[in-house]
């Protein structure tokens, strides 16, 4: 088998917070779908990082070898771009499509670019050993970018300032990236590291479902236009047991449909701290962390803000 139409799993990211350096490189987090893209000679193949060929998802992407001037495999992610900002939930709409008429369609009311920031194969052999500065080279003189490909841009020192900036506009984060690193294929290393935007809210704790002996899925409510709906099922061991002995004396009946029927439920009236990436269009939250009750807030005086 050709080695260049192997199973590849993409680099990963630990988390960590902003900082400045003259070692690193800052580039946008794009928020999408992280792929790789084999850039054959005469076809395009694009694979997830579970290795799944995703390219009959984005027939906009097919031709996307034609931009490359040699063989080889790029590293990107694959967004829907609204407004000149990536729209996740339109993405992930695009990637659960499966009647190829759809697929058709929504490609050309919501098309998808890849954008590349790294490249792992060129030339007929790995590079993965090669510094990534230098792979950001031959990806910027290998790719002629269009619409449907482009290339990251990166930014030196400021890591900091950077990551103000794209807060400020509404975006998912960024990224640092050790300029001397190699590629370590299916590798999650500190020599790449995400800072992602956090909100914080104040949720109501409507109900819990036991899960195992150290944690519980907690089922958290927020008001809309006055009217209690659900934000987010965190599993958490945080205040297990306060929760759990609250539930016991003051049990309520189901506050949400078509919810597990082992939840148990309570009267809304604690409150808890939560760390999300983004609201929905719906209102809940998308990866939610639980940081613990609050002691000076209730849901009375939720309903009261």
């Amino acid at each position: 088998m050709d080695e260049f139409y192997q199973d590849l799993s993409p680099m990963l990211f630990y988390e960590s917070e902003p900082f400045d350096s003259e070692d690193h490189l800052f580039e946008l987090k794009f928020d999408g779908i992280r792929a790789l893209a084999y850039l054959d000679t005469d076809k395009t193949i694009i694979k997830n990082k579970r290795h799944k060929d995703v390219t009959n998802l984005y027939p906009e992407l097919n031709n996307l070898h034609k931009q490359a001037k040699t063989r080889c495999i790029i590293d990107g992610e694959i967004v829907v771009m609204i407004n000149g900002k990536p729209d996740f939930f339109k993405m992930q709409k695009r990637s659960l499509l499966q009647d190829p008429f759809k697929i058709q369609i929504s490609s050309q009311s919501y098309p998808v670019t890849f954008i590349a920031f790294d490249i792992i194969y060129y030339r007929d052999h790995f590079i993965t050993d090669l510094p990534l500065i230098e792979r950001k080279k031959i990806l910027q003189e290998n790719i002629v970018e269009n619409n449907m490909l482009v290339i990251s841009r990166f930014i030196e020192k400021n890591g900091i300032k950077f990551f103000e900036v794209v807060k400020k506009q509404g975006l998912e984060g960024i990224v640092a990236k050790e300029m001397l690193s190699k590629y370590f294929l299916g590798k999650r290393s500190k020599a790449w590291l995400k800072f992602k935007v956090y909100g914080e809210d104040d949720l109501v704790v409507c109900g819990y479902l036991e899960k195992d002996n150290k944690t519980i899925d907690i089922i958290f409510g927020r008001l809309l236009n006055n009217h209690l709906i659900k934000a987010a099922t965190i599993n958490t061991s945080k205040d297990k047991k306060l929760i759990i002995d609250f539930a016991k004396k003051n049990p309520s009946s189901p506050l949400f449909p078509n919810e597990d029927n082992q939840i148990i439920w309570m009267k809304p009236h604690l409150v808890g701290k939560v760390k999300y990436m983004m609201k929905t269009e719906s209102g809940s939250l998308r990866q939610a962390v639980f940081l613990g009750l609050r002691d000076d807030k209730y849901f009375a005086d939720l309903k009261k803000e």
